[in-house]
C-alpha cells in the first residue's frame, strides 16, 4: 500500500445571518481544448490539466483476477517446475530433476542451491512423504525467499517526492512510468511527468500520449540536455504543490559508459534541484527505480548489479510477466542483489501494473 499525506479540507467561510445573498455570477466562458504539457518548460505556461475521470482501486476479486493473469503469464516456468512432482517417491532423483527445472528457470546456481538445501530442511521437518507435499513446501520456500523483496514504495514524506527512472532500450520504462502514473493516481496522488529522454527522438511524444491518457503535465524540452528538464521538472513540482514528479531517462545498455555517466549526472542534477535556492534539501531523488524485462533471465540480475552501483537503486519494477518469462531471476535478485520489487506488469493496459506480492509470486511461478 502507499502512504500519502493527507491534505487537510478546507472549511467554508459562513456569511453573516444579515448578509443579503450574492447576485449569481455570470458563468465564465469553457476552457480551450488542448494538450496539458509544457513545449517549451522555460517560461511558458502550462494549460490546465482536464478533471481526470475517477480511478477505482483493485477490489479484492480484481486482484485474483490479476492474479491468474499472472499464473498464465509464468506457465511454462510452472509446468516445467510442477512436472517434477507428478512422482510416487521423495528421492535424489526428484532433487535432482528440481534443481534442473529451476536453473531453467533463471533461479541461478547461488539461489537455487539455497532453495534446495532449504527444501530438504523443509521435507524432514514436515516428514512430508508425497512429493504433491513437496511442492507446496517449495512454494514456502521460494516465498520465505523472495520476501525481503516485498516492500512498498512510499509517497508523502516529501513534497514532491521525486523519482527517477531508468532501463535498457525495449524493458517498458516509459510505458511503465505510464502505469506508475495511473497507479498513483488511483491513490489520489497528483503527479508531473518529466521527459528526460532526449537521445530518442519519440520518447517525448511517447511520453507525452501517456501524459494525456492519465489527464497530467508534463515537463519537456525538445533536444535539451536530460539534465536540465530534470532540474526544471523538480522545481515546476514544488511550485505547483504536486506530490510526485516522475522523471523518465533514456534507456541504455550499462556497457554504454558514455550514457551511465549522463545517468549519473541527471542523479546529481536532482540532488542540486532539491537544494536551489538555500534549501536543506530533502534527499531527492528520493526513489531511483530500475525497469526490468522479465524475459531476459540472468541478465536483468547484471543489470540490477551495473545500475544499483552507478546510480544506487531504490526499486524495481519487473515488467512482461505476460509471455516467455521465467520468473525465477528474482530469486536470484534476492539472493544477490536484494533490490526491492515495488511492482510487475503483465499487460500492456494501463490497469497492468500490480504491487509485488511474494507468496502470490512463489504460487504463480509453481503454477
Amino acid at each position: 500500500m502507499f502512504s500519502f499525506f493527507k491534505k487537510k479540507p478546507q472549511t467554508p467561510e459562513q456569511a453573516p445571518a444579515e448578509a443579503a445573498p450574492e447576485p449569481a455570477a455570470a458563468p465564465e466562458p469553457p476552457e480551450p481544448a488542448g494538450r496539458n504539457w509544457l513545449r517549451n518548460p522555460f517560461g511558458a505556461k502550462a494549460e490546465p490539466a482536464p478533471e481526470p475521470p475517477p480511478v477505482e482501486i483493485a477490489e479484492p476479486a480484481a486482484r485474483a483476477g490479476w492474479v491468474d493473469r499472472l499464473k498464465l503469464g509464468l506457465r511454462k516456468t510452472g509446468s516445467s517446475i510442477t512436472t517434477v512432482f507428478t512422482g510416487t517417491r521423495i528421492d535424489e532423483a526428484l532433487y535432482e530433476e528440481l534443481e534442473e527445472a529451476l536453473l531453467k528457470a533463471d533461479t541461478g546456481v547461488k539461489a537455487t542451491t539455497v532453495l534446495l538445501d532449504d527444501l530438504r530442511r523443509r521435507v524432514k521437518e514436515a516428514r512430508a512423504t508425497e512429493p504433491a507435499a513437496v511442492r507446496e513446501l517449495l512454494v514456502d520456500a521460494i516465498a520465505d525467499m523472495l520476501r525481503p523483496l516485498q516492500k512498498p514504495l512510499v509517497i508523502g514524506e516529501h513534497k514532491p517526492t521525486v523519482v527517477m527512472v531508468a532501463g535498457v532500450n525495449g524493458a517498458g520504462k516509459t510505458t511503465s512510468i505510464g502505469k506508475l502514473t495511473r497507479h498513483l493516481a488511483g491513490h489520489k496522488a497528483s503527479v508531473l511527468l518529466a521527459a528526460a529522454d532526449t537521445f530518442r527522438a519519440a520518447a517525448r511524444e511517447q511520453l507525452a500520449v501517456w501524459a494525456d491518457r492519465n489527464y497530467v503535465e508534463i515537463i519537456s524540452q525538445q533536444g535539451g540536455d536530460p539534465a536540465a528538464v530534470a532540474f526544471d521538472a523538480v522545481n515546476a513540482g514544488r511550485a505547483r504543490g504536486k506530490d510526485v514528479v516522475l522523471v523518465d531517462t533514456a534507456g541504455r545498455l550499462p556497457t554504454q559508459l558514455h550514457l551511465m555517466e549522463e545517468l549519473k549526472k541527471i542523479r546529481r542534477t536532482l540532488v542540486k534541484a532539491d537544494t536551489a535556492n538555500g534549501s536543506a534539501g530533502t534527499g531527492a531523488p528520493h526513489e531511483v527505480l530500475l525497469v526490468i524485462d522479465g524475459n531476459t533471465g540472468q541478465n536483468a540480475l547484471m543489470q540490477v548489479k551495473a545500475f544499483d552501483d552507478a546510480i544506487g537503486l531504490t526499486g524495481l519494477i519487473v515488467t512482461k510477466l505476460d509471455g516467455t518469462a521465467k520468473g525465477g531471476v528474482l530469486a536470484a535478485i534476492a539472493q544477490e542483489r536484494p533490490v526491492p520489487v515495488y511492482f510487475i506488469g503483465v499487460g500492456e493496459r494501463l490497469e497492468d501494473l500490480e504491487t509485488f506480492d511474494a507468496r502470490e509470486f512463489a504460487q504463480a511461478l509453481l503454477g
